[in-house]
């Protein structure tokens, strides 16, 4: 589940690219809160949080990713590939915990850390900027690692997992949703997948468990989510066809346009049973 070296560099100014002309970004996310009625330099982190939520579930999603991991108020938090920072701050404004984001891209990560000064979180709520397979962090630093349906977009899963190990404390917790193959995706479908979604490399349940076992941990949930995500994503589709005015403001009409049909192909393997969905709960040795 990697690809060769000189297909990364490509792969990384891929997911940039994307994510810089993304249909959720600050913009939409200031003008969703004056729609409402919400002044923007006044907005609480519980109103935020209605809009910020990048990720298949919003904040059940969440809730059921801080049971499963059971986060607590004395843990250190690391999300890879943290985006705008919505499922950091809600886990610092709800548990009371230390978070880190870890991502990519430049113009989420400052974006992230405006958001999360506005709604006063940033004394408990970081963003670094760097890559999820080569984490500036120390061995054995977090209590827990998460994430949430954006390892999809990382090209060595092997060497992502093994990261996610390393930092972690012996005992400590690694608790990820994330976007999965299933039989029947073909070389085709992957590669418009890649092009489209930069999705250069899909892992799959037994590929995940796998290598967590192969870095030293033991997985305590492999659970599939597909059914749920392919009722989830119809919804999604949704929501991003009516910001398709926005976003041909924002970014332009060609971009607007390749990104429904972009979305309506990965929401149609679904449909198909190509595409898939898990949650995984894994517990680092305590011997390591």
């Amino acid at each position: 589940m990697s690809l060769p070296s000189d297909r990364h560099a490509d792969a990384t100014a891929s997911v940039v690219r994307y994510y810089d002309t993304h249909p959720i970004n600050e913009t939409q996310i200031l003008r969703a809160l004056a729609d409402r009625g919400i002044d923007p330099e006044a907005v609480t982190a519980s109103e935020l949080s209605l809009h910020d939520q990048d990720h298949f579930g919003g904040l059940d999603a969440n809730d059921l990713l801080i049971a499963a991991a059971g986060i607590r108020r004395d843990h250190r938090v690391l999300d890879v590939c943290s985006g705008m920072g919505g499922p950091s701050r809600y886990l610092a404004h709800r548990v009371g915990c230390t978070v880190v984001g870890l991502d990519l891209t430049e113009s989420r990560v400052d974006a992230a850390r405006r958001l999360t000064q506005r709604v006063g979180l940033d004394d408990r709520v970081s963003f670094h900027l760097g890559s999820a397979l080569d984490m500036p962090f120390d061995d054995a630093s977090f209590d827990v690692v998460i994430g949430q349906e954006a390892w999809c977009h990382v090209p060595d899963k092997a060497r992502l997992v093994a990261e996610c190990a390393r930092v972690v404390k012996p005992g400590g917790v690694i608790a990820f949703t994330d976007i999965l193959r299933r039989d029947g995706l073909t070389d085709d479908d992957m590669d418009r997948l890649a092009r489209e979604m930069t999705f250069p490399v899909l892992g799959s349940l037994d590929g995940y468990r796998r290598l967590l076992e192969e870095s030293g941990c033991t997985v305590e949930l492999a659970e599939d989510l597909s059914p749920l995500w392919t009722r989830i994503l119809q919804d999604r589709l949704a929501m991003y066809r009516s910001l398709g005015g926005e976003t041909a403001r924002q970014f332009g009409n060609e971009r607007s346009a390749g990104w429904d049909a972009a979305y309506a192909f990965f929401v149609g393997l679904y449909g198909q049973g190509r595409l898939g969905g898990g949650r995984f709960v894994a517990r680092r040795s305590a011997a390591a």
